[in-house]
């Protein structure tokens, strides 16, 4: 593309014009090589307007080189007759300042990093991860019992540590000490108040009647280990259970939700999420679905279809704590909850679990209910089934005649609409004119 086009374009997030060398243009070509890289056009106003550049390409490429410490490609091209400097910076390797602070491209815009920014972004070019970084807390804030537990539930996967070693020990196998320190990792995993260093590191669980009324809200404190624990005590007293029996004296629990699918989310949000953020993890129970958010978007490279797919590649922001969970048989395989959550789902006749990005983080949806007008309409159906499967979710059951008043259609259309819905697996005639919802498990086997 030449640079008539560059301009034609505009301004984006890897172009910015400037009329001349001057500290907002030093601090864009921070903010290129900090982020994606990009092209700086010089002698060009914002509005597109070409100056012309009559400096010397030489002394440019040294001020740059001085007050960056990068040596950008620098070439010139002529638009009627003036000359526009092209400076062409790459994605660094390393961090790049400008007068001791760092920038970075959000859109078309140049912003200055803050603390969290920074800390992320050291992180993410050192190549380190957060929780393998030395813990300000010591050895005495871990609960022995807790680390002895772990053990006991990891002997098949770590049948070379023995459950009366030292913890000292233990910790060195597992990779959790470094220069004697113990580790993010060991505190968030095994420490009796990991809160007092890292206040974040906690679950926020709210029962909602609607977006705006709170019926219970509860802050979820201690160890990863306690966190699952308690999040799914707390979530399991807030949804529904009912039970059906096995021969004469089996009794089998189902829940709204699959119970592993629901611990797989929370796994999901504890182990994976981004503790340089200072939000919590969240959890909003609903009357009919089930909301998980956690700090932290999905990491480069694999996109919310991925999540879907049996396998995918699996990008860990935090190993140490991942392979812990591993060890203990928490998780099964790396890249294989998502998956597993909507494999649960479906065997449940609920819809598939929605992944989305959301405010910086990574939100899982879970919804008890299968017949949503979103994927009602994903059906095919219209504006009159839909509305009648809604009625009939409120009040049980429908009628031919009933169909028939509500939508003021004649008894053909309301019989060639209902016995649509009975074909899709929705409905079910119970008796003569009358029908009512399949359960969700009879509605998916039938459309399988």
């Amino acid at each position: 593309m030449d640079v008539s086009d560059l301009i034609k374009n505009g301004e984006s997030e890897t172009i910015e014009f400037k009329r001349e060398l001057n500290d907002s243009a030093y601090k864009t070509l921070s903010a290129f090589a900090n982020t994606n890289g990009g092209v700086l056009l010089l002698s060009v106003g914002d509005d597109g307007k070409v100056f012309g550049f009559s400096g010397d390409l030489d002394g440019l490429a040294r001020s740059i080189r001085h007050n960056l410490g990068i040596n950008p490609s620098i070439k010139v091209e002529g638009i009627d007759g003036k000359k526009v400097v092209i400076v062409e910076v790459s994605q660094s390797s390393v961090p790049v300042s400008f007068r001791g602070r760092y920038y970075k491209r959000v859109g078309a815009q140049t912003v200055e990093m803050g603390w969290e920014d920074l800390q992320k972004f050291f992180l993410k070019k050192s190549g380190i991860t957060w929780d393998s970084l030395p813990s300000p807390a010591t050895l005495k804030d871990l609960d022995e019992e807790t680390i002895r537990k772990f053990v006991h539930m990891a002997k098949t996967r770590l049948p070379y540590i023995n459950e009366n070693e030292d913890i000292t020990s233990i910790l060195n196998k597992l990779g959790l000490l470094e220069d004697g320190k113990i580790t993010n990792a060991a505190l968030l995993l095994f420490g009796r108040e990991p809160q007092r260093y890292y206040i974040q590191a906690k679950v926020r669980i709210g029962r909602f009647k609607d977006p705006i009324t709170i019926i219970d809200d509860k802050e979820i404190e201690g160890n990863l280990f306690a966190q699952v624990e308690e999040a799914m005590r707390v979530i399991m007293s807030h949804i529904g259970v009912r039970y059906e029996f096995e021969g004469e004296l089996r009794r089998k629990e189902i829940w709204d939700y699959p119970l592993n699918a629901l611990r797989e989310g929370i796994i999901n949000a504890l182990v994976h999420r981004d503790y340089t953020d200072p939000s919590n993890v969240q959890i909003k129970i609903f009357d009919d679905f089930i909301w998980m958010w956690n700090p932290g978007e999905l990491p480069e490279g694999i996109s919310l279809e991925d999540l879907k797919k049996e396998t995918h590649p699996s990008k860990l922001r935090n190993p140490k704590i991942a392979q812990v969970f591993y060890y203990a048989g928490l998780i099964e395989r790396w890249g294989t909850g998502t998956f597993k959550m909507v494999r649960l789902c479906l065997e449940s006749g609920l819809p598939e679990p929605e992944f989305r990005e959301v405010a910086g983080g990574f939100l899982v949806v879970l919804r008890k209910d299968i017949y949503t007008e979103d994927y009602l309409r994903k059906l095919g159906l219209n504006e009159r089934q839909i509305k009648a499967v809604l009625y009939v979710k409120e009040k049980g059951r429908i009628g031919n005649k009933e169909y028939q008043e509500l939508f003021n259609v004649s008894r053909q259309t309301a019989t060639r609409d209902l016995s649509d819905l009975v074909r899709l697996g929705i409905l079910e005639r119970v008796e003569k004119g009358k029908y009512k919802l399949k359960t969700h498990r009879e509605s998916n086997m039938s459309q399988s």
